[in-house]
C-alpha cells in the first residue's frame, strides 16, 4: 500500500508540472522558434529587426519613422542608394546605430477591399523577409505588425497572414529566432489569440 502510495504522488506531482511547464510556455508566448512581445522594436538586439517601408524606402511617421530616428541618417542614405521596392518585396540595409546589425525593409500591401491580391501580397511581403533571412544566415529576426497601421488591413487577417508565414519558415529553418514585436496591448492580445492557434 505504501509504495502504491508513493507512486500515484510521484504521478501526480509529475502531471502537476507537465501543466505547469506547459502554461509558462504559453505566458512566454514562445512555441518552436516564434515569440511575441510587447515592445519597442529599435529597442530589440535580434540580428535584423523588420522596417514597415513605403515603395520609396523614405523615412515616414511609424514604426518606419521610429526606425529611421533611431538608426540614424546614414539609414536613409542607404535607402536612397536601393531608390525603389516594390510591394511584397524586401531589401535589406545595415542598423547602422541600432542594436540590430541589419534591417530588412518590407514593403506591405495597402488595403483596399480585399479584391486587389492584398492577401497574395502580404503572403509574399513576409516570405520576402525570410528569404532574406535565410539568405543572410541570420539567426534572428523581430518583425512589428505589416501592413496593420495606416495601411489598413484588417488586423485579424494580417495578423493570422504573419504567422502562418512564421511557421512555414520556422518548420523549414528552425534554427531562426522569429519575435513579433507588438507595439500595443491590443495587437499583442490579438497576436496571442491568433497564436493559438497556428499549429507548428
Amino acid at each position: 500500500m505504501f509504495v502504491r502510495l508513493v507512486i500515484s504522488i510521484l504521478l501526480t506531482w509529475m502531471s502537476v508540472q507537465s501543466t505547469l511547464h506547459a502554461t509558462v510556455s504559453k505566458s512566454n508566448n514562445t512555441m518552436n522558434g516564434i515569440g511575441i512581445i510587447l515592445g519597442d522594436i529599435t529597442q530589440q538586439s535580434s540580428e535584423a529587426i523588420v522596417n514597415a517601408a513605403n515603395d520609396q524606402l523614405l523615412p515616414g511617421g511609424g514604426v518606419c519613422g521610429a526606425i529611421h530616428k533611431a538608426s540614424g541618417p546614414k539609414l536613409a542614405e542607404a535607402c536612397e542608394q536601393i531608390g525603389f521596392c516594390a510591394t511584397g518585396s524586401a531589401v535589406i540595409t545595415p542598423g547602422y546605430n541600432l542594436k540590430a546589425q541589419h534591417v530588412i525593409h518590407a514593403v506591405g500591401p495597402i488595403w483596399q477591399g480585399g479584391d486587389n491580391n492584398e492577401a497574395d501580397l502580404l503572403r509574399k511581403c513576409y516570405q520576402s523577409i525570410f528569404n532574406l533571412a535565410k539568405e543572410q544566415g541570420l539567426k534572428s529576426v523581430a518583425l512589428p505588425a505589416i501592413s496593420i497601421g495606416i495601411y489598413g488591413y484588417p488586423k485579424q487577417e494580417a495578423t493570422q497572414i504573419a504567422l502562418e508565414q512564421a511557421a512555414q519558415f520556422i518548420a523549414e529553418t528552425p534554427s531562426v529566432k522569429v519575435t513579433f514585436v507588438c507595439f500595443d496591448q491590443e495587437t499583442l492580445n490579438l497576436y496571442q489569440e491568433q497564436f493559438k492557434k497556428i499549429k507548428i
